[in-house]
């Protein structure tokens, strides 16, 4: 089967449609229709302000959905993918209690719950089974809301569409969740190539029992449709057939799942009205908001979205592609709606055995989806965003940044604000950001700019410094007529990066922008006067216990209680490296430094071990020693370690000696990590640079 010709186009729509319904509904999650009415009225737009919220947040909905699609990138983009493999990726990606999940204890939330059955060995599928869960907590409604990417994987293939959504919903739920996601992944899988609702749902029944409460309820609510013209009264009848009071547990799958349902058959193709019906009816509103904008966009584009702009419904304009994706793999921590489109859309390019999609040379930011901005907004002085078509001679869209006298447009590499990532690690979010900055000193940062008319424009790269107060660095400032390339080398006192731009006094044309090259700086934790450099802790993904910098004892303690933990920084874009620490460790089975990090479950690690070795590992999800040999190193003792990655080569030093040397070709790219396991270790400083 070949791809659809707009497939490109319509998943960036899916994505759109996906990020929207989660701002929309999120500020209300859980609120009943009553309480919704009583205090918000119906839902018609982003209702964030009067419930005193950020409209853009990190959630579970996002990050699942893009994160657990990772694993067919790390398995080979197999399309006969495992339930065993994809629980291996939520082992990989996901830190305990603090990305992704609402980590709710055992037996009270269902994906917490199948975390600690992986953790402890049980494989998937069993780790979501009912048998080993009960059927309460299995069919709760997290396997629906981690769905959509599936489904956009496989545009028109709706065995591929069941099969690979059914394996990745099992790994943490059974029963009726299972019948619900597979359902909607046929149905967005379809809508590539179908527009009909009625035919969506007819093929959705088609990979589901016939005897399920899934289905039953499906045919219940067309029923209620066809002699029905009021969905309002529709919601009460759903709500006193299957509703709360008869499905157990937090959040059932039957209940919410039905509300989709009634709302893409209410919503009349209109994607507006649809996200109002889903999102007035309550209970899970942006999890089910975020399902049915996903398949709505699918299903009616980009035109779809965009056509409530006639009634002053800019959905687009207020997210400007915004999302965040954190986990421990910080590559996509900070992300955008072009970006996981580009992600998904190379997924299934892989999976039909074809070549990447990699717009003008794979610069990072590219705005080839018509209207897509990627994080650009005018971030100091007065002036206009705008996605236009045909500027460049090869007919390519590129952001016309108008300024109004001086100013700055900007897109987020990191945590925007101090504020920001403080409101997120608030007791009462479950979903604090945890993510490291996409641009590090070292790199160069490039861009290519069109029809200035003579403006003056430069570069820019904002930075937290130690007091965590915003500094910038410039480069060099060049006059854009007809085109212009420039380029500047990211200085080690910008770190760590939180923003990069342009700043202009006129009309000009950003065609591209991005980095390359490999990083080269020194972290340690800044002395300063305020805060004491709390962006500096931020940069550094938490995947121990305890991470306390303490600038005038030990920049780097880090603790950990049971099992390895890693102190992660960096992304996918690193490849020739070579990490050096001091490492002091106090109490542990092994202390040292990793490098082509991708997670806590994919790396290479330098390690010296209690049994009285050094080795160089290859941890992909189990662990394997590439190379060893006899070290009687002593606790309390501080040793230079020295791990270096060229290609497929690994070579290790211990105070300034070569030890080992191994070759691997398993991971190509990835970040940095200091080690610990079961034990206290101790850093003064660690630094990076190209191999």
């Amino acid at each position: 089967m070949t791809l659809p010709e707009d497939y490109a186009e319509r998943v960036y729509a899916g994505v759109l449609g996906k990020t929207i319904g989660v701002y929309l509904g999120r500020p209300f999650e859980g609120w009943t229709y009553d309480r919704i009415q009583s205090r918000l009225g119906d839902i018609e737009y982003y209702v964030h302000d009067k419930v005193g919220v950020p409209l853009l947040v990190t959630d579970d909905d996002i990050a699942g959905t893009f994160t657990f699609l990772r694993t067919l990138m790390d398995n080979g983009f197999d399309p006969e993918l495992s339930a065993e493999a994809i629980g291996d990726g939520w082992l990989n990606y996901l830190i305990e209690g603090k990305t992704v999940l609402w980590w709710g204890g055992l037996g009270n939330s269902t994906e917490h719950t199948a975390y600690l059955r992986l953790k402890n060995g049980v494989k998937a599928p069993v780790s979501g089974s009912a048998a080993l869960n009960s059927q309460v907590v299995s069919e709760q409604i997290g396997a629906q809301i981690f769905i959509d990417g599936w489904a956009m994987v496989s545009p028109g293939d709706s065995d591929q569409a069941a099969r690979l959504a059914k394996r990745a919903a099992m790994v943490s739920h059974d029963g009726e969740a299972v019948h619900g996601a597979v359902a909607l992944a046929v149905m967005e899988a379809m809508a590539f190539v179908e527009r009909d609702t009625n035919r969506l749902l007819d093929k959705a029944l088609e990979y589901i029992p016939a005897n399920s409460v899934i289905a039953g309820m499906i045919t219940d609510i067309r029923g209620w449709h066809q002699r029905e013209p009021d969905w309002r009264v529709a919601r009460e009848m759903l709500s006193d057939q299957y509703g709360y009071d008869t499905y157990g547990g937090n959040c059932h799958i039957v209940p919410n799942h039905g509300l989709i349902v009634l709302a893409l058959l209410y919503g009349n193709d209109d994607f507006s009205d649809t996200l109002k019906i889903i999102n007035t009816c309550g209970w899970d509103t942006d999890c089910n908001s975020g399902n049915l904008a996903c398949l709505m966009g699918i299903k009616e584009g980009l035109a779809g979205i965009d056509a409530g702009l006639s009634r002053g419904l800019d959905w687009r304009g207020p997210i400007a592609d915004r999302i965040y994706v954190p986990t421990a793999d910080p590559s996509w921590g900070i992300s955008d709606c072009v970006l996981e489109t580009q992600q998904i859309v190379n997924a299934a390019l892989a999976l039909h055995g074809d070549k990447a999609w990699l717009p003008k040379s794979g610069a990072q930011f590219h705005f080839e989806m018509p209207g897509s901005l990627q994080g650009f907004t005018v971030t100091d002085g007065a002036g206009a965003i705008t996605n236009q078509l045909g500027v460049s001679q090869a007919g390519q869209h590129a952001l016309r940044l108008q300024g109004h006298g001086l100013a700055r447009f900007g897109t987020p590499t990191f945590a925007p604000s101090a504020d920001f990532a403080e409101w997120t690690e608030q007791s009462w979010n479950p979903y604090p950001l945890i993510a490291s900055p996409r641009v590090y000193p070292g790199q160069r940062l490039n861009a290519s700019l069109l029809q200035g008319g003579g403006a003056s424009v430069r570069l820019y790269v904002a930075y937290y410094d130690a007091n965590d107060d915003v500094q910038r660095v410039y480069s060099m400032a060049q006059s854009v007529s007809e085109h212009a390339d420039l380029s500047f080398l990211v200085p080690e006192e910008a770190f760590p990066a939180f923003e990069v731009g342009v700043e202009t006094a006129g009309t000009v044309y950003l065609d591209c922008l991005g980095w390359s090259g490999e990083p080269r700086y020194t972290s340690t934790r800044p002395l300063g006067r305020r805060r004491g450099g709390s962006m500096w802790r931020r940069s550094w993904v938490n995947g121990v216990d305890d991470f306390m910098a303490m600038p005038w004892v030990e920049p780097f303690r880090l603790i950990q209680n049971a099992g390895r933990g890693l102190l992660i920084q960096g992304n996918r874009d690193w490849r020739d490296i070579v990490v050096s620490a001091d490492v002091r460790c106090h109490l542990g089975i092994c202390a040292g430094l990793a490098v082509r990090v991708q997670g806590m479950r994919r790396y290479y690690s330098l390690i010296l071990h209690r049994s009285g070795e050094v080795q160089i590992t290859k941890v992909i999800g189990e662990e394997t020693v590439l190379a060893r040999a006899p070290f009687e190193w002593e606790l309390g003792q501080t040793y230079q370690l020295q791990l270096c990655v060229r290609g497929s080569d690994l070579i290790a030093s211990v105070d300034g000696l070569e030890v080992l040397a191994a070759c691997d070709k398993t991971l190509t790219c990835g970040g940095m990590a200091l080690v610990i396991e079961e034990g206290r270790t101790a850093t003064q400083q660690s630094v990076v640079a190209p191999a």
